[in-house]
């Protein structure tokens, strides 16, 4: 046993030597292809089962995206249509609006960004181009697999938003110029216009910025079930505040005008209608005052409409059906807040059972809700937390759930009668793995990574059998060569008894014994970044090891796949329990781990994160001796009201405790090591003005630090050159302020 343990160690040191020599460059990281291969994205199963269908990065530019679709019972994948092959050589149009509700969704390709099927006989596929709605229509199989593509409609200059077709396929609705239309699909009709109020600040059947951005709901109508109704919902943006964008780009400057709902301030005004799609006469759905946000929205099998809607402190959440009289089913309360979610379902049987998720356990579990009576019985007893269902039928339900104390994520089934749920085939340590589903519920689409190894597809039939792996490039065999396994930290937050998650990754490279140590962190509510599954980071990660630093990645209290009583380490406190983690984890971390010099701890950290890192500098007790703060919030007051309001309440004209004290131009005078902002000009998110106002106050205080603007860039800061550029900047500043 003892020499076979000094071989393995032999044979572990022999492959981080091998690591430490095998290069990688920013360059490599950021150039195309990816290091991680051209992956499918947007995949589904079809209606009628027979193709998988997804977005696919072009071999020319990974930057575009392209219309594929794979045989479900195995065989080469297919593109079905590129955006070049419509436009004609023109380049492709977005709006200002059109680019905004892409950022929401964290899409910064170009090409066809979406799809949906139409209909359910596997014969045609609907998505926006360029202003206009193009058809993908499908016929034969195999080699005689004919594939045409139909322009819809013809104007350009007036974008045609939200497409949606019927369930029979025989028409779609879209929203144009703030209006909703409808557009059959057969013959030579002309699309009807369905409402009249479209303007500046008025609009049907989209996503108001704060569902899209804050609640996850990036749609505003609902096709019933016979195709006979639309619930669509009402957009009211006059009451709420303009805030000017200065756009700033190489050559010009673009003002640009938002509505942006600032903590404290007026949110849109959002009601919810049924449209009878023959006659376009509508029946208001009414709501109480105090439903300040429609969360999700929908349409029961039985033909009945129903809200999900929160009151503007997010501390209830309830669920009403119209029959046509509102019916609460129930009600979701929490003294901090609670979480929006999609895990409402009709179980199969009468309609009468809903699948329905709840912390009020202490944890998210699935529970069965009757809907007449509102009963709730448990289903699911996890020992995590569950993540999401992904479908039901009458052999169960699918569902999503944390594991390895949220680092993992794994698939279950358990039966509608509740007992023990059973992870299904493929489970493992040490991964992570999603999955959608087809309309039945017997076959999924799982999705499945580790650390170093790339998402692949699949489809798995949940009767058995073996799946059938989809399109995907492999990736780049240097990605293998350069990733190393992390090592797992133990690691305690600063109440001294809960435990974090934490990897470290030590250095490759340098001289001596102590090394210098960047740490990466989010610290928000809602993510968390520490775990088995694939990120673009891993190679970002690699290159800093054999640039001589060692790496942490850590997660504190408040984020998220753990109960609930860590996740709401936020309740009124930005700025505090997070920060107060992250100083006791970097202390702790020379005492866990070798060659870490804690003199020389640099932190990276991003839009939450670079609040948490320009925060952990304006500190007089700071344990870090440099910091990069990408795109921070630094007043909450800027920021949106259903974000900073869950969390910290209402601003008081940001005299409130919890907005003061994370308030961070009032602690400028604090700074006294290196500190680098980063950020945006065109950011639609987090407002350049956040950083504005930060040095300003640093400016003022006659504090030194280094500021990268990006001009016309946004949240993300997205593409190949910006990034490089980016990364180049980072790697010269922690040279600076961190290596000997």
């Amino acid at each position: 046993m003892r020499i076979t343990s000094l071989f393995a160690a032999a044979i572990a040191l022999l492959a981080a030597s091998a690591q430490a020599q095998t290069p990688i460059t920013l360059e490599r990281l950021t150039a195309d292809p990816p290091l991680a291969g051209r992956q499918p994205r947007q995949a589904e199963v079809s209606p009628g089962g027979r193709w998988v269908s997804f977005l696919r990065p072009s071999q020319a530019d990974s930057n575009v995206l392209e219309l594929w679709a794979q045989p479900a019972s195995g065989g080469e994948p297919r593109k079905l249509v590129a955006a070049a092959d419509l436009l004609g050589g023109a380049a492709q149009q977005l709006t200002e609006g059109e680019r905004m509700a892409l950022e929401r969704q964290r899409i910064s390709q170009r090409g066809i960004t979406g799809y949906q099927w139409c209909g359910s006989d596997d014969s045609a596929l609907l998505f926006p181009l360029s202003g206009d709605l193009y058809l993908v229509r499908l016929s034969g199989q195999g080699d005689a697999l004919q594939v045409r593509a139909q322009r819809l409609t013809h104007d350009p200059a007036a974008p045609k938003l939200e497409p949606r077709c019927a369930p029979d396929g025989q028409r779609l609705a879209y929203v144009q110029k703030g209006d909703l239309y409808v557009l059959p699909l057969q013959g030579e009709a002309q699309p009807r216009r369905l409402t009249q109020e479209g303007s500046d600040t008025l609009f049907w059947g989209q996503a108001e910025f704060i569902a899209a951005e804050e609640l996850s709901r990036q749609r505003g109508y609902w096709w019933s079930r016979d195709g006979r109704q639309l619930l669509a919902l009402r957009v009211d943006e006059s009451g709420v505040g303009i805030k000017t964008r200065a756009q700033i780009l190489a050559d010009r400057t673009e003002l640009v005008q938002q509505r942006y709902p600032a903590a404290g301030e007026a949110n849109a005004q959002v009601t919810a209608h049924v449209i009878d799609v023959a006659s376009g006469q509508q029946r208001a759905l009414p709501l109480p005052k105090n439903a300040e946000y429609i969360a999700r929205a929908g349409w029961f099998a039985d033909g009945t409409p129903w809200l999900q809607w929160f009151t503007r402190d997010q501390k209830r959440l309830t669920l009403t059906e119209f029959k046509p009289q509102p019916h609460d089913i129930t009600v979701e309360t929490d003294p901090a807040w609670v979480e929006v979610h999609n895990d409402l379902m009709e179980l199969p049987g009468d309609g009468g059972r809903l699948l329905w998720s709840s912390e009020a356990s202490g944890r998210r579990q699935l529970l069965v809700l009757d809907r007449a009576s509102g009963q709730r019985r448990p289903l699911t007893a996890q020992p995590e937390a569950v993540a999401h269902a992904i479908c039901a039928s009458e052999a169960g339900v699918v569902f999503a759930g944390a594991t390895e104390r949220g680092r993992g994520q794994e698939l279950f089934r358990i039966p509608l009668s509740g007992g023990a749920a059973q992870p299904l085939p493929g489970a493992a340590a040490q991964q992570w793995r999603e999955a959608r589903a087809d309309r039945a519920c017997g076959q999924l689409l799982v999705t499945r990574s580790a650390w170093g190894e790339p998402p692949r597809l699949e489809l798995r039939s949940l009767a058995g059998g073996a799946p059938i792996a989809l399109a995907g490039d492999a990736p780049d065999p240097l990605l293998q060569q350069i990733t190393q396994a992390p090592q797992v930290v133990d690691l305690t937050a600063a109440d001294g008894r809960t435990p974090l998650n934490a990897f470290f990754f030590p250095a490759l490279a340098g001289r001596g014994d102590k090394h210098p140590v960047i740490v990466m962190a989010y610290g928000g509510p809602g993510a968390a970044t520490v775990s088995w599954a694939f990120s673009r980071d891993q190679a970002l990660i690699a290159y800093w090891q054999r640039r001589g630093y060692g790496v942490l990645t850590l997660d504190t209290r408040g984020m998220e796949h753990r109960d609930r009583e860590f996740t709401r380490a936020h309740d009124h406190a930005f700025g505090k329990n997070e920060v107060a983690d992250l100083f006791a984890a970097v202390r702790q971390l020379p005492g866990r781990v070798a060659g870490v010099d804690p003199a020389r701890v640099g932190f990276f950290g991003w839009s939450y994160g670079g609040f948490l890192g320009a925060r952990a500098m304006l500190d007089a007790d700071t344990p870090f001796a440099a910091a990069v703060a990408v795109a921070p919030v630094t007043d909450w007051t800027l920021y949106d009201t259903a974000y900073t309001e869950r969390y910290l309440g209402m601003p008081e004209g940001g005299k409130a405790p919890a907005y003061a004290s994370a308030n961070l131009p009032a602690r400028a005078g604090l700074l006294s090591k290196p500190l680098l902002l980063v950020h945006g000009t065109a950011d639609d998110n987090v407002l350049f003005e956040n950083s504005l106002r930060l040095v300003t106050a640093l400016q003022n205080a006659g504090k030194l630090f280094e500021l990268q603007v990006y001009p016309g860039k946004a949240h993300g800061i997205a593409g190949r050159e910006t990034r490089l550029h980016l990364y180049r900047t980072m790697d010269a500043f922690f040279a600076r302020t961190l290596q000997p």
